[in-house]
């Protein structure tokens, strides 16, 4: 579904000068487009763009991008081509995530784009991506613990980014979490992690199935992920810290807006809500077992995830069961921005840094 365009403020800890910025992310599930203005500390939306691409449509079968997921993702590029054109001096990044980075064809399919649409479309590395989500959320970050725990449940990978010590005031150079990332970018210090596991929502939609999913399939899934997950906690050792109420917890993602959407009783989406808000653990396995019971008619007709997310929302359930087992902080701050945000974040940064 199309978003309408909107304007709100955003919590980036730098700006500059009143320049307008453009930040797409092309994933595996969504098409997104943010056209923001830097104002003051922070910047303001102009205009915004979603669409359901699919573009990672059996991608875990073909290991190819397929003809049609192609076409509509194309289709949804050519209106941010259209609605990028309406600006002038504009600062462009555009980015394209795990299906891209899959598939064989990736690198053609951006050349294809680049040619149909104009748009430049840079495949980043998952600890890329990892970057720009955490850049996207470092605001939301506060004083209540001194180690980070932040993970991105997307449509073909999870990206999880683990940092100790981020106290603002207790960053590189004295700075605070948030601004160590937009200055420092991948020199963010030592102690920043980065993880990165290929799966998603849609991944295990693909493998387990859309519609009701038995108890004995929900248990694989989040088997799986555990086991991709756990050699992270085993290199990293965060369990120490949580168990000494040392780390925050924050997610982005739509699974996390969704439940935390469901949890507040909304009858229709509010970001404004959603974001920066608090799910503790006990909520959040109420809701994941409620949601993983039904099928997907039942799924369906619930406000918040509707049709378009009915066959895609019981895996990221299932992945988010697994990081709470793996990681049981107990609760977990949600964040209704990501790449989109990071990009621009950093791109204001950039500028303020140069023009200092």
């Amino acid at each position: 579904m199309d978003s309408a365009a909107s304007q709100s403020d955003h919590g980036a800890r730098t700006g500059a000068g009143g320049r307008t910025y453009a930040a797409l992310d092309l994933g595996t599930n969504n098409c997104r487009l943010l056209v923001a203005v830097s104002q003051g500390t922070g910047f303001r939306v102009l205009e915004s763009f979603s669409r359901i691409v699919r573009l990672g449509e059996n991608l875990s079968v073909t290991g190819r991008l397929t003809p049609r997921a192609m076409g509509r993702a194309i289709e949804a590029l050519r209106i941010c081509a259209g609605r990028l054109s309406r600006y002038s001096g504009l600062h462009v990044r555009a980015v394209a995530t795990e299906a891209c980075r899959q598939a064989a064809n990736g690198h053609e399919f951006a050349a294809r784009v680049k040619r149909e649409t104009g748009i430049s479309l840079e495949i980043i590395d998952a600890e890329e991506e990892a970057r720009l989500a955490l850049a996207g959320c470092a605001s939301l970050l506060d004083d209540s613990a001194p180690h980070a725990f932040v993970f991105d449940i997307g449509g073909g990978s999870t990206e999880i980014i683990w940092r100790r010590d981020a106290r603002p005031g207790r960053g590189v150079n004295g700075h605070g979490f948030a601004a160590d990332v937009l200055a420092y970018g991948h020199a963010a210090g030592e102690r920043l992690r980065f993880h990165s596991v290929p799966i998603g929502v849609v991944t295990m939609a693909e493998r387990f199935g859309a519609d009701r999913v038995s108890p004995g399939a929900y248990a694989a899934m989040v088997d799986q992920a555990l086991e991709l997950l756990r050699p992270f906690e085993t290199a990293e050792r965060i369990g120490g810290e949580i168990a000494d109420a040392r780390v925050q917890m924050l997610g982005t993602s739509g699974t996390v807006t969704t439940l935390a959407s469901v949890y507040l009783n909304l009858r229709r989406y509010s970001r404004m809500r959603v974001d920066g808000s608090y799910l503790d653990f006990d909520a959040i396995r109420r809701i994941s077992a409620e949601i993983a019971e039904l099928d997907y008619t039942a799924r369906a007709a619930m406000p918040c995830i509707g049709p378009q997310r009915a066959d895609l929302v019981v895996g990221g359930v299932a992945i988010l069961d697994a990081i709470c087992r793996l990681w049981p902080v107990g609760r977990l701050r949600v964040a209704d921005r990501g790449l989109r945000e990071g990009i621009l974040n950093l791109l204001i940064a950039a500028d303020r840094r140069r023009s200092a």
